[in-house]
């Protein structure tokens, strides 16, 4: 896939999010979003079943109408809700995160996975009260992200990271110990995901959760 590397041109960085098998859903999806405000901001790349898409970091198109969203098939009302979880207000996220984040399809999951690597708590219980099956061994959602990570060890390395410093600049005085903030519970349950996928302990990218404040084992 061609991945556009121009920002300018809205529609091809929002179509460049979706594998191209669904390019026909998502014109149609297109066609009933109000114009950007502002180019989307710099894409990341993830793979998808052996296919590479890319996803904007956020989006400033307003929100379409009730009635523009009851037009939609059921898979271009999930596609919507995709684009609108990186919508630039928090509010709007998490409202579209939660009619997507129980989604069995492989698309959607890095839409769901890197809101887990964001700062909104409640955003962060959202994802968790809608991943009930990934801590149950051999699940379906389990599977699913476990597989999605081993595709993209980067990627997930780079949202661990994200969790340990946004629990450190905004939220390691509400959680002493790193193992109780949310972000790191989710981070637990994807690595073991990832680790029943491939056989073997995945690699931690963050302290364990037993640290604490200053550092040091609570």
């Amino acid at each position: 896939m061609h991945l556009p590397r121009d920002p300018s041109n809205v529609d091809h960085v929002l179509a460049a999010a979706f594998p191209t098998g669904l390019a026909g859903d998502v014109q149609s999806v297109l066609a009933v979003m109000p114009d950007a405000r502002l180019a989307p901001m710099e894409p990341f790349e993830v793979e998808i079943q052996g296919e590479t898409v890319a996803i904007p970091s956020r989006i400033y198109n307003e929100e379409p109408g009730a009635h523009f969203e009851c037009s939609l098939t059921g898979t271009q009302q999930l596609i919507l809700h995709c684009l609108y979880s990186r919508h630039s207000d928090g509010r709007v996220r998490q409202r579209h995160l939660e009619q997507i984040v129980a989604s069995g399809e492989p698309w959607v999951v890095p839409f769901v996975l890197q809101l887990a690597g964001e700062y909104v708590l409640e955003i962060l219980d959202v994802i968790g009260r809608g991943l009930v099956g990934l801590t149950v061994p051999s699940s379906a959602q389990r599977r699913l992200y476990g597989e999605f990570i081993a595709r993209n060890p980067a990627f997930f390395a780079r949202t661990e990271r994200r969790v340990v410093s946004y629990w450190s600049c905004y939220y390691r005085w509400e959680y002493t110990v790193f193992g109780t903030y949310p972000g790191c519970v989710l981070m637990e349950a994807f690595r073991a995901a990832a680790s029943e996928h491939v056989g073997v302990r995945w690699p931690r990218h963050t302290p364990p959760p037993l640290v604490g404040m200053a550092g040091g084992l609570a």
